[in-house]
Formats: structure tokens, C-alpha cells, sequence
């Protein structure tokens, strides 16, 4: 299975996304933010970073790009997408996602183990996780605050489109405790925290195996793969 990694400038974690889909036995294609042809990708990655340095909105400038408007096409079709981070931010100005991330309501920047709790185990990149399953995996972001309109947010509610609440400690501010969410179809998938960060013993997050042993994160991908064995 093809899955492309989307590189805007100012993106960090693009070959990080790369090396957590290799590890989880699919292929990663670079995705070029000029170039609005996505290559014949069976999914897509929108990685974490400061694309286009953040001017205007993060994730404003970056949901202008050529390769977005066909992201935004085939994803209204059903192709896949995840957005980490940066990317959770350019899906929402994109509009594939609602409301909007705002700076942290501690006014910092964070960076952390986070524990997430798993709410809907049912889309394209978690339905290799257990439903209430307790993960835990990086977070670091500035402007992770996910605020959106009370009936946007009744909506989400109500619908089942919160993927991940932050568990113990809501690190920002976010509403409702929201790390993470979906669309109708269950295809597109932004969260804040980073999964590619936590993919590989050794290199990951702290957990009952010891320090850095924590992968958690290689469900993310692992669940793509799945789903699209399933289809």
C-alpha cells in the first residue's frame, strides 16, 4: 500500500511519517506541496512542522497549496487522510475537518508524553485500537487549542466524530477535552499529538516496558493498512 507524506516548507516530520509507514509495512510516496499530483496513493500523511512558517494561521497558507486541492478532492471521495499536528491544522482550514487550533491557553509552547484515550476505534486510522483504550504518545505543538462553534462541537458529540480525548491532563485548553477528530466517513483523521513519535522500542514514549519503549503510535498506521485490506 502507497501512502503519501506531504512536504511543505517549514514541515519537520516528514520522514518521520515515512519511517513510521515503512515500519508498518506500507510504502511512503513524497508529496510535493507545488505538485497536485498525488501519484496514485492509496492514502495520505499531512506531518507536523510550521508549514510555511506559520504566517497568517497555521495551516492557513499551507491549505492554499496545489497538492491540497487534490487531498481535499479525493478525500471527499474517501481516500484516507491524516493530519498530525500542522497537519490536524491544515485539515481544518481546508475545511475537511471543523473548528480551529488556537494558541495553547497557557500561552507556550508544549512538549510531552500525553495519554489519549481512545473514543472511536471505527475510522480508516484506528480501527486497530481497542474502543476506551488509553495510549500514550508524544505531543509538542503551540497552537493546539481545538476550539470550534457549541453546536459544531454538539455535533461532533453527537455523532461520534471525537476520535481522542486527552487523558489526566488537558495539556491546552482544548474543548471538551478534544485531541482528536473525524469526518462523517470516518476517512479523515487530525489529532494533535505525534504518532510517528512512538513507533519503534527504543525511540518512543515511556511505558510499562521502560523508558522510550512505548509504540503506540504504529496502530495509527497499522489501522490504514487494515482498513484497506477491509475495503
Amino acid at each position: 500500500m502507497k501512502i503519501g507524506v506531504v512536504t511543505f516548507p517549514g514541515t519537520l516530520d516528514d520522514d518521520d511519517a515515512a519511517r513510521a509507514i515503512r515500519l508498518a509495512g506500507g510504502e511512503p510516496v513524497s508529496l510535493w506541496h507545488a505538485s497536485d499530483e498525488l501519484r496514485g496513493v492509496d492514502a495520505v500523511v499531512l506531518p507536523g512542522g510550521f508549514s510555511y512558517g506559520d504566517y497568517l494561521r497555521c495551516g492557513a497558507i499551507a491549505a492554499l497549496a496545489p497538492v491540497m486541492n487534490s487531498v481535499v478532492n479525493a478525500a471527499n471521495q474517501g481516500l484516507p487522510v491524516l493530519g498530525i499536528c500542522n497537519g490536524f491544522q491544515v485539515l481544518c482550514e481546508s475545511h475537511l475537518l471543523p473548528g480551529a487550533l488556537i494558541r495553547n491557553s497557557q500561552q507556550r509552547f508544549i512538549c510531552r508524553d500525553q495519554e489519549l484515550a481512545v473514543v472511536n476505534n471505527s475510522t480508516s486510522w484506528t480501527r486497530n485500537f481497542s474502543e476506551n483504550e488509553t495510549i500514550t504518545i508524544p505531543l509538542k505543538n503551540g497552537e493546539g487549542n481545538f476550539q470550534a462553534s457549541e453546536e459544531a462541537v454538539a455535533e461532533l458529540e453527537g455523532e461520534g466524530h471525537v476520535v481522542f480525548r486527552y487523558a489526566g491532563l488537558n495539556p491546552n485548553g482544548s474543548m471538551n477535552n478534544i485531541a482528536g477528530i473525524t469526518n462523517a466517513r470516518g476517512n479523515v483523521v487530525g489529532l494533535m499529538p505525534h504518532p510517528e513519535h512512538a513507533v519503534e522500542a527504543g525511540f518512543g514514549v515511556r511505558s510499562a516496558s521502560g523508558p522510550r519503549a512505548g509504540t503506540d503510535g504504529l496502530k495509527f498506521f497499522t489501522s490504514v493498512l487494515t482498513s484497506a485490506l477491509a475495503a
